[in-house]
């Protein structure tokens, strides 16, 4: 994911979340990241991945972040009626 992407969706979260889930949402993800350990990628992979990447766009198999955030609304939506 762009780093673009993850800014804008860092600000929907920041504008939609309370300070508590915000705080909760904060610790989650660090725990999460010290779970994980990251491994090295060769430069085969990551000429994969790009490679793949490209595919996909060609093929128009991608998400706008418009068509995300619109998904994202929809769901929270979604969930405030139930």
């Amino acid at each position: 994911m762009s780093r673009e992407l993850l800014q804008n969706l860092g600000n929907y979260l920041l504008g939609t979340l309370t300070k508590d889930d915000t705080a909760w949402l904060i610790q989650y993800l660090m725990e999460s990241s010290h779970q994980r350990p990251l491994r090295p990628y060769t430069m085969e992979e990551i000429n994969a991945m790009i490679d793949e990447s490209e595919r996909q766009i060609a093929n128009g198999e991608y998400f706008t972040s418009e068509e995300v955030f619109k998904e994202l609304a929809e769901e929270e939506l979604e969930l405030e009626a139930v």
